[in-house]
């Protein structure tokens, strides 16, 4: 069944206790009504049909969102189910409690105090059931349903071989709760993720026909109220029923390493199941005293998700050293392995107008290579696209922003970032903060004005540190050591660095008097870029750059 948990938003809201958007009461009511009709618009095609027309990861997603809402500008009003869900006639004989989904190690260790015997099974991907045997026949299977009454699915468990449709067994009833599982081959949930298996087996269970999937979906018993209380025996008399799967997969644990060792092992290795996590089993209370969500006995803990949802709160139009205009995206904060992830870089503007992001938008990202947070794609829209505004990109271009104005800010400190950076004047230490603070104090006036700040100027500057500003002039003064070649980079002329490796000139006046048959010759360019070399050496702004570089270092 969809998943429901709770997420964050814009500001606060101190009556819903949740992150909450600033909006008006009628935009509120507005897009709330706008994701309501969504989800039921899904929730008639699962329920009826048994067709999924969204992937189950962006179903919990914007049903998270629904409920932050919901709280936000609906408090105290019922919590959303789907109707169908709920309109299940057949009676559970002992309630589904479900399982409390615990957050991260920390909250698996304290879960776990003072709880023995204990045992951890993966938390399989699937669709929860109840079999019900009478005299030893399987007489019922029920959906989970609201978790006290559900679908009956017993035309169903006739066709699936996995079920066995008649047990040995010495107490009458028998009730089994468990889940049903698309079986794989060498799945491996690292490199594989989740791969829809959920909602195939949902689709194949909810069709009026029945599907040949039933005969690939297995059942992996997670629960036998009222059975025998020692795992090892429970295991061994299921087996004997039929239900052997859970015995390879039921571990004994005594403390959280080992649940953890578990979860890796079995995130990573091939298994005949989707998993999404682990389940930690205590001993439970006697069934009849059963309840949906009051559940003390048994806790899971999820995978951390390889992509997750969050929210637009604004997005920064950065204007980088070539004057080309990008976006970034500002985002509710969400955790993505060991990241916290706030930001997101879409790249170009042009992108951006593809895409159509504003507040409110809520996304997926992930993580890239190197740990690099990046955008997979745009999951829900708010009605009213308030779009921001959007710097005129014809105002910035690669001969821009050499001198320091407000609207320059953005090209110029981008500039600056890339003379101090590797692979131009390598100053060591020196950030994008420290330039800010240069600025801040009205000491930058153009790229190359910090070659005249003496050492007590710097250290005049309120916002530095005496040390920090020995720091910064000693890196300065030392800057004026390095190569010729690494003060072209500085002054981003668009050389090639294999052409660059490969002239001897060793001035700027030497490097001037190349025409644009002469930067031909030399590698990696060709006439376009040879040209663009030659009308950037030429340009007035950066004229003035090279003259007062000359004057500088003399």
């Amino acid at each position: 069944m969809r998943s429901i948990v709770m997420m964050v938003s814009l500001a606060w809201c101190a009556i819903a206790q949740a992150f909450c958007p600033v909006w008006s009461p009628a935009r509120a009511e507005a897009e709330v009504k706008a994701l309501e009709k969504q989800l039921s618009d899904w929730d008639r095609a699962y329920y009826e049909q048994g067709v999924s027309l969204v992937t189950d990861e962006r179903y919990d997603a914007l049903e998270k969102k629904y409920r932050d809402w919901q709280q936000c500008f609906r408090p105290g009003s019922q919590p959303r189910s789907p109707a169908l869900a709920n309109n299940g006639k057949t009676q559970h004989p002992v309630a589904h409690a479900g399982v409390r989904k615990l957050p991260d190690r920390q909250a698996v260790a304290r879960w776990m105090m003072g709880k023995q015997p204990l045992w951890v099974q993966p938390k399989l991907d699937g669709v929860a059931v109840t079999l019900h045997y009478r005299h030893g026949k399987l007489v019922r299977m029920i959906s989970r349903g609201n978790g006290l009454r559900g679908e009956d699915w017993t035309e169903k468990a006739r066709h699936i071989p996995d079920i066995p449709q008649r047990v040995a067994l010495d107490d009458d009833p028998l009730v089994l709760q468990g889940e049903l599982y698309l079986k794989m081959t060498d799945h491996q949930q690292a490199s594989q993720g989740g791969v829809n298996a959920r909602s195939m087996v949902a689709g194949a269970m909810r069709r009026s026909e029945n599907s040949p999937l039933l005969a690939r979906l297995g059942i992996f018993i997670w629960a036998w109220p009222d059975g025998p209380a020692p795992m090892p025996q429970r295991l061994q008399l299921l087996s004997k029923m039929g239900f052997s799967v859970m015995q390879a997969w039921s571990k004994p644990v005594a403390n959280v390493d080992e649940v953890a060792d578990w979860r890796e092992r079995w995130f990573r290795q091939p298994l005949p199941f989707v998993t999404d996590g682990v389940v930690i089993h205590g001993t439970p209370v006697r069934g009849a005293y059963w309840l949906p969500g009051e559940n003390s006995w048994s806790a899971a803990w999820k995978y951390t998700p390889r992509k997750v949802t969050t929210e637009v709160l604004s997005v920064d139009f950065p204007i980088g050293r070539t004057g080309k205009t990008g976006a970034v995206l500002n985002l509710s904060p969400v955790q993505l392995d060991d990241k916290k992830v706030s930001r997101v870089n879409i790249g170009s503007l042009k992108r951006w107008q593809a895409l159509d992001i504003v507040p409110g938008d809520q996304v997926a990202v992930s993580l890239a290579g190197q740990g690099i947070p990046r955008l997979d794609e745009v999951i829900w829209r708010v009605t009213k696209r308030d779009r921001p505004p959007v710097p005129d990109a014809k105002a910035f271009h690669s001969l821009s922003c050499f001198f320091y104005t407000p609207a320059c800010r953005e090209q110029f400190l981008a500039r600056l970032v890339w003379l101090s950076g590797k692979k131009a004047l390598a100053m060591t230490g020196i950030s994008r903060s420290s330039w800010q603070r240069l600025i801040q104090a009205g000491q930058l006036t153009h790229l190359f004005s910090w070659l005249s700040l003496s050492q007590e100027e710097l250290r005049n500057i309120t916002d530095i540190t005496p040390a920090r500003a020995d720091w910064l002039y000693h890196e300065f003064s030392l800057s004026r050591q390095q190569p010729f070649r690494r003060w072209v980079r500085a002054l981003g002329v668009p050389i090639p660095e294999e052409a660059l490796n490969a002239i001897t000139d060793n001035s700027w006046s030497t490097l001037l008097t190349r025409q644009a048959q002469e930067w031909q010759q030399l590698p990696g360019t060709g006439k376009t870029l040879a040209g663009q070399i030659v009308a950037f050496l030429r340009h007035p702004e950066v004229r003035q750059m090279i003259t007062y570089l000359e004057e500088a270092q003399r």
